[in-house]
């Protein structure tokens, strides 16, 4: 058989990274941002969490502690939090964050991809993350004004990372 078409080859690559992955119990490359995540963790040093340790981790770091991604294309790294259930009291709602959401991560990656390539990426503690979102989500939380979506949600910025975040690629 001569050259693939650039149709013919997609389909193949497109099969071997989804047996590759299936293999490699790495879940489903294709579905939301999954793809990034793995190429992020190879590019960091770092392992996926197999299907039952650390399942709401994104990766493992070299340390074997699970770590969060937040990835973006834009022109600079930043990470939302989004989707954070309401409890009823704000102690239960920061024991949550602390000791579920936010505070299980010890580190925190923002990764910035241009054309599918990993090209930037900053860390950050976990404690560090908490310090810059807790006010913001405790503001929030205490506000009277009534969004469409009741879940919480907050975002370390471009500015939070240059202030406290260490360049690792």
């Amino acid at each position: 058989g001569g050259a693939m078409t650039p149709q013919q080859e997609y389909i193949s690559l497109y099969k071997k990274m989804a047996d590759l992955c299936e293999q490699q119990g790495w879940g489903d490359p294709f579905s939301y941002a999954r793809s990034k995540e793995i190429l992020a963790t190879i590019k960091l040093g770092h392992t996926l969490p197999g299907p039952n340790v650390f399942a709401g981790a994104d990766a493992i770091n070299e340390k074997g502690q699970p770590v969060e991604y937040k990835s973006t294309t834009g022109k600079n790294c930043q990470g939302a939090y989004t989707g954070i259930s309401v409890f009823p009291t704000w102690e239960e709602q920061q024991k949550y964050l602390i000791t579920k959401k936010i505070g299980t991560y010890p580190e925190h990656y923002y990764n910035r991809f241009e054309d599918g390539r990993l090209v930037e990426s900053w860390k950050l503690s976990g404690k560090d993350v908490l310090s810059i979102l807790l006010p913001k989500i405790h503001n929030q939380f205490h506000s009277t004004s009534k969004r469409k979506d009741p879940r919480l949600n907050a975002t370390i910025t471009w500015r939070d990372i240059q202030k406290y975040g260490k360049k690792v690629i």
